[in-house]
């Protein structure tokens, strides 16, 4: 009966050490995952050279004479940049799928181990209850030598050492099949972020496709239809901004100072993503400044605070360079007041498809020139969410975002029409309209 003791003690202390630790597979050993991410890594980087590349090639042609061909370059080199985007977004997709893939089957594996090494334990408890006929001082007594009894007693403690071991290696177990589950979970919110990066990098590729064959249909493929066309839109903007001016002077809007939030606030978010803005950080010897501006607000090159309004002088917002179709987010969470399409009338070269929104604090936000719109009015949005995608519609004659800050109080949305019955081709156009001291300047509040 000894002997089986023993036996039985020394089986199930063997069980459980096989079973709990198993050996570590040799398919996915340490080295061939390590050659993996140096792959995965090695394509992206080259394809982010390819990327910066393509930009430095766009701040080339940007600082040239702006001529038909050189719009046409930039438009088919902005659509070769965001296919190399695309390749980094569908290599990042694949290797997240190859790492919910690789965690689901660890997963799997650490819960068959845990399964049998509980079946294993469990068997060998059955297995000492089934095979111990007397207790400890039995055996002791019963026992023909002394060497026989410390051994079955030094088995029973070393059983009982190893159970305690293993129940704590289990524990382990199920620690680590947990931080695996959280892991796949992790990849798994990654994936759908990436697929949904993607979705918008394909739709800008849309956007600058559309750009280039309307602009190649409009000039005929003709550069001096093309300059025409330039020369058109600057006299119309010219024309239209004047007679906004006086229209905007008869409107009797009193916007109180009180109700609009302090100079300097930083309420509002810069209406691009992190990403987008790091990079005119790292483009502000080509820009001359952090931000990707073109134009600042009013009519000296830096204004800020002084003069805090806009009183009918200079640039009533701030242009900020965009490739067409760059997602543009809403600077703070709000109500779409409004969206339209000057382009829609014939001859109305102004701010092209716009939004605006409508804030809680006394503001109003303005994005214009955009490729496209993605919101509707009356909807609420919040701070960060995709508003449309930036272009060069109405009197743009590059891609930029018209992002302008009005004071609540002193803005209306309807047609010029409506204003001592204005005529021209924007009069049955619906647009933003303030009262001259309500325009805001949006660096004020960046």
């Amino acid at each position: 009966m000894l002997g089986l003791r023993v036996s039985l003690l020394l089986s199930a202390l063997t069980l459980l050490f096989v079973i709990v630790c198993p050996v570590p597979s040799q398919a996915q050993n340490a080295a061939e995952i390590q050659s993996q991410i140096d792959a995965h890594n090695s394509q992206i980087s080259k394809l982010e050279a390819e990327i910066a590349s393509y930009q430095k090639e766009l701040d080339t042609l940007g600082g040239q004479k702006n001529t038909l061909q050189s719009t046409i370059s930039s438009l088919t080199i902005s659509q070769k940049q965001l296919a190399s985007k695309i390749q980094v977004t569908e290599a990042n997709i694949a290797w997240a799928n190859k790492r919910i893939s690789d965690l689901t089957i660890s997963i799997g594996n650490k819960e068959a181990s845990i399964q049998n090494a509980q079946a294993a334990i469990a068997s060998a408890l059955q297995n000492m209850a089934e095979g111990e006929q007397a207790e400890l001082v039995s055996v002791f007594v019963t026992s023909k030598t002394f060497s026989e009894a410390w051994k079955a007693a030094d088995a029973s403690l070393q059983f009982s050492t190893e159970l305690k071991k293993n129940i704590a290696m289990l524990r382990d177990a199920r620690v680590v099949l947990s931080n695996n589950r959280d892991a796949v979970n992790a990849e798994k919110e990654k994936l759908v972020s990436l697929e949904h990066d993607l979705t918008l990098e394909k739709r800008s590729v849309d956007a600058t496709k559309v750009a280039q064959q309307q602009l190649l249909a409009q000039t005929k493929n003709q550069e001096a239809n093309y300059q025409s066309l330039i020369a058109q839109k600057k006299a119309a903007e010219k024309s239209f901004e004047d007679q906004l001016v006086v229209l905007q002077s008869q409107l009797k809007l009193i916007v109180n100072p009180g109700s609009l939030p302090k100079v300097g606030s930083g309420i509002l978010a810069w209406p691009f993503s992190r990403s987008f803005m790091a990079s005119c950080n790292d483009r502000k010897g080509y820009f001359g400044n952090l931000y990707c501006i073109t134009q600042y607000f009013g009519n000296t090159p830096f204004s800020t605070a002084n003069p805090q309004v806009y009183n009918g002088h200079g640039h009533n917002a701030i242009d900020i360079a965009s490739p067409i179709g760059t997602p543009v987010l809403a600077a703070l969470g709000g109500t779409v007041l409004d969206t339209g399409n000057t382009d829609l009338a014939r001859g109305c070269y102004s701010f092209g498809k716009w939004v605006m929104l409508k804030h809680p604090n006394g503001i109003n936000t303005l994005y214009s020139h955009l490729s496209t719109i993605d919101v509707s009015a009356g909807q609420t949005v919040g701070i960060g969410q995709i508003i449309g995608l930036s272009g060069m519609t109405g009197y743009a004659t590059g891609p930029h975002l018209h992002f302008g800050v009005y004071a609540t109080e002193g803005t209306k949305i309807q047609t010029l029409s409506q204003f001592r019955n204005a005529t021209g081709g924007c009069a049955s156009v619906k647009m933003p309209v303030a009262t001259l001291t309500a325009y805001l300047n949006p660096v004020s509040y960046l």
